[in-house]
């Protein structure tokens, strides 16, 4: 991120922008970029599916199990995520500190370590994206709950986070910006190009493939987006007294 903050403002160079980069400045001592003021907002596309998965032989069958046996033994119980202060710990955290409970996070260096994890009885939990769906599928994990707004089509049985209570969803929705000034003329340019692929049979094969959210917003949604989500990640970062420095 750190090139596209010194990139020329023509519109030939445009980054993935994710909710980590709305995330950092708040971690460190030391922020190197603005991360609304710094970016030319261009198109947000989609996010993640995440879920809450246990091994098929626990004693959990529900999420609303799983919840009272953390409030029984804090800490005892853990979970891992594909990191420290990625959107799913503290999407995770921000579930526990609703219900009361506690539990201990195994940060891991991406999601399919959580699931290997869980395979070899290291970990209780992986609270991750969909690295999980093959064992879910063949029965050796047990899917307690996704974070998807509207369940998924693969598996409508297991509910979401809005059935189970919470009032959220969580996909850590990502997409595309630009250097700070880009010309008006030159955000249209490019999203009006990246949307119509992004709206190409091509691509929604793909999202239908993997069931992901349509999280589509434009330039001026975007921004606004970015707007209210830093104020949410300065809390909750100050809340859980996370740091990378």
């Amino acid at each position: 991120m750190f090139l596209i903050h010194q990139a020329k403002p023509d519109g030939y160079i445009i980054a993935h922008h994710h909710l980590s980069i709305l995330r950092h400045p708040f971690l460190t001592k030391q922020p190197t970029w603005d991360p609304v003021a710094d970016f030319s907002y261009i198109m947000q596309l989609t996010g993640f599916v995440f879920g809450t998965v246990v091994r098929a032989d626990s004693p959990w069958r529900t999420h609303a199990a799983l919840m009272e046996a953390a409030r029984r033994a804090p800490g005892r119980l853990t979970f891992s995520t594909s990191g420290i202060a990625t959107t799913n710990h503290l999407a995770m955290e921000d579930i526990l500190t609703r219900e009361r409970a506690e539990m201990t996070h195994v940060p891991m260096r991406g999601s399919q370590e959580g699931v290997t994890a869980l395979l070899g009885r290291q970990i209780d939990v992986v609270a991750d994206s969909q690295s999980w769906r093959p064992q879910v599928e063949t029965g050796e994990f047990r899917l307690l709950a996704v974070w998807t707004p509207m369940r998924l089509p693969s598996l409508p049985e297991v509910p979401t986070l809005h059935d189970l209570g919470y009032g959220m969803s969580v996909t850590s929705p990502y997409g595309l910006v630009g250097p700070k000034g880009m010309e008006p003329e030159v955000v249209d340019v490019l999203h009006r190009s990246l949307k119509k692929a992004f709206e190409d049979e091509a691509s929604q094969a793909i999202m239908r493939r993997w069931e992901l959210p349509n999280e589509y917003l434009g330039p001026r949604e975007y921004r606004a987006f970015a707007v209210e989500r830093v104020e949410y990640e300065r809390q909750t970062v100050a809340r859980l007294g996370l740091s990378i420095d």
